[in-house]
């Protein structure tokens, strides 16, 4: 494996019990690529996530992260799970969200003295900037809306520097607008950052522009390539193994239709539409 590869699983499987959840996968994703996990529900997309932080073992196959078996170096990646919501009476600070990015393993407060402590202080208040959050990030967080909490909590997974970025669903309860500039916030980080970004995603359209490749989950196999490449009828026919159709509609948006399991319609979860 190169140093060019951030991520590099071959042959991979995984079993949730009994369940072969998928397998035989093959991905590469290159250093500095912003690229989305996509696919229906239950099909182990957040799975796959827990796979390459080596937090699960894999049935089969290989995992490689950052020229390192998955979980080697968890230390160079940010990661931010699937969404949390703070209680809105909680008076902890934005910027105190931020800094547990880089003292929240450590037992009691930081020392407020000393040139170490100085420096976490400044990186903090960096990375608080390049996602914009500084103007509330003294309010306590439990005051700002969805969009600000998220960009308070991608800083936060930011705040070590780190070479790969997870995010598991970030859009997720966001309204349109603010799917739109989280999004264009995250292709930002990926490049004035030198960041490899790896995100899982219900709905594709609002990263869409964004993207250099996805990574698309679907009947216990995984295809891996560019928008382009891989949300097309015939590549997501032959991986659902049933006949789907990709549409386009006026605005830009992609509309994926056919796929066998009820649950498992690309939707945005704000639209009465299903897209992907």
């Amino acid at each position: 494996m190169t140093t060019d590869t951030a991520v590099r699983l071959r042959n991979a499987a995984v079993k949730v019990g009994d369940r072969l959840l998928w397998h035989d996968v093959n991905v590469d994703v290159a250093a500095g690529q912003f690229v989305a996990i996509l696919g229906p529900n239950g099909v182990g997309k957040s799975t796959l996530v827990k796979a390459v932080l080596g937090l699960i073992p894999l049935a089969a196959g290989e995992a490689f992260v950052l020229g390192e078996p998955a979980g080697t170096l968890n230390h160079q990646v940010g990661y931010l799970p699937q969404r949390r919501s703070f209680d809105s009476t909680l008076r902890v600070r934005g910027i105190d969200i931020v800094r547990l990015g880089l003292d929240g393993d450590r037992f009691g407060l930081p020392l407020p003295w000393g040139a170490k402590n100085r420096e976490a202080g400044r990186r903090v208040r960096e990375v608080i900037e390049r996602v914009d959050a500084t103007s509330y990030s003294m309010r306590p967080v439990g005051e700002v809306s969805g969009g600000e909490q998220q960009r308070l909590l991608i800083a936060q997974a930011l705040v070590r520097r780190p070479r790969l970025l997870i995010l598991d669903e970030p859009l997720d309860s966001l309204d349109l607008p603010n799917q739109g500039a989280i999004s264009a916030l995250i292709r930002r980080v990926c490049v004035d950052e030198g960041v490899t970004v790896l995100m899982v995603a219900h709905d594709v359209n609002p990263i869409l522009p964004y993207l250099d490749q996805v990574i698309y989950l679907a009947g216990g196999g995984a295809v891996c390539g560019t928008p382009t490449e891989v949300i097309t009828s015939p590549t997501l026919t032959a991986l659902y193994n049933t006949p789907i159709e990709v549409l386009h509609t006026s605005d830009g948006q992609l509309v994926v239709v056919g796929q066998p399991e009820a649950p498992s319609h690309h939707g945005d979860r704000h639209a009465s539409q299903a897209r992907r």
